[in-house]
């Protein structure tokens, strides 16, 4: 019962994020398009580059778990596809394992780092002056969520020795 809510509760985060990310590819080409028409007028907004790198870092990071739980993160089966069926599971349990070692140890690194831009006022060299806290803690949104997504499939595979059904609804 507890798994199934914790594995719908990562499904539905991962969608929101997952539209938050579809939404900041469109913000990304809005921005772009909208800098090329103000450049042959001779005028800029002046932040291109830095918006739009926010915008990518967020929505690579965001899209992660959307990504992970969809089957849409690179797989390689050179070893995996040679075992029975019946065992992959602990090949899976173990990748999920370690990446969700390195990634809760990248949010703690990173959570740091945002605190620290947070509690200084640390803020962008550009014209903006953007308070650096806010992408940082975006990434860290991105962060969280896959952290939590390997977190539940970890589980589901340890206690049900299965991998769970990647659902492909949008």
């Amino acid at each position: 019962m507890l798994l199934n809510f914790l594995l719908a509760c990562s499904r539905r985060l991962n969608q929101v994020s997952g539209a938050i990310a579809m939404l900041l590819i469109v913000y990304v080409l809005g921005h772009i398009l909208l800098e090329i028409v103000l450049r042959l007028f001779g005028t800029s907004t002046y932040v291109l580059d830095e918006f739009v790198g926010y915008a990518v870092a967020t929505l690579t990071f965001l899209g992660l778990g959307y990504s992970l739980e969809r089957g849409g993160l690179i797989r390689v089966g050179l070893i995996i596809e040679r075992l029975p069926v019946s065992k992959r599971w602990l090949f899976d349990l173990f990748a999920y394992l370690v990446s969700l070692a390195m990634f809760s140890w990248l949010f703690s690194y990173w959570q740091t780092n945002v605190w620290r831009s947070y509690k200084r006022g640390i803020t962008s060299e550009s014209i903006m002056e953007t308070p650096l806290w806010i992408p940082q803690g975006l990434v860290l949104v991105g962060l969280g969520l896959l952290c939590f997504t390997l977190l539940t499939h970890a589980l589901i595979l340890l206690f049900r020795q299965q991998s769970p059904e990647l659902k492909q609804d949008v």
